[in-house]
């Protein structure tokens, strides 16, 4: 072989290697940039969830502060007419001792002061929260159990006749069948 043709022949393996060398960088090149567009989609996608995930998490957050708040006025709402219910009880009360002043007048002013205690049982009830409520019910209990037994029997009386009151009437409409 000539000079020539070795001559040809390295600079053809030079050319080949060089050529061999660029698309090896460019390869490499091409791998990082992959890389590097698969890192940001990746710290994009997680951004995305994570402000997903945070809206969910305030949604659920809110639904459970609403639940929690209508609960709360459902629980003053039956609180206030609970107490209203005590008030009307202490005037019935009230109205019982006014029909016993002339004829058993110690009898009357015992009646009073019940319904002076009833009167303040409906403002602590109106006023409270349900945990003093509970507290206050317990401490009576311990301390005056058969008043405390008496009552309850009374308020078990007094929870069906205003139920009884308060639903509809079922006579009415038997007697309305029966016609």
């Amino acid at each position: 072989m000539s000079d020539l043709d070795l001559n040809t022949r390295s600079t053809s393996q030079n050319r080949n290697a060089d050529l061999s060398q660029s698309l090896k960088d460019q390869a490499a090149d091409a791998g990082e940039e992959i890389k590097q567009r698969a890192g940001d989609a990746l710290r994009a996608s997680t951004d995305v969830a994570r402000d997903k995930f945070r809206e969910a998490a305030d949604a659920a957050k809110e639904a459970v502060t609403g639940a929690a708040d209508r609960f709360q006025e459902q629980a003053r709402e039956q609180q206030r007419g609970g107490a209203d219910f005590v008030d009307r009880l202490a005037g019935n009360i009230r109205d019982a001792a006014r029909a016993f002043e002339n004829d058993a007048p110690l009898a009357a002013r015992s009646i009073s002061a019940a319904a002076e205690s009833v009167d303040h049982a409906a403002d602590k009830i109106r006023n409270g929260s349900i945990r003093d409520l509970v507290d206050g019910a317990t401490d009576f209990a311990k301390r005056q159990p058969a008043a405390f037994l008496g009552l309850s029997v009374l308020a078990g009386f007094a929870a069906v006749r205003f139920l009884k009151a308060s639903g509809p009437s079922s006579s009415s409409s038997r007697t309305g069948q029966a016609s």
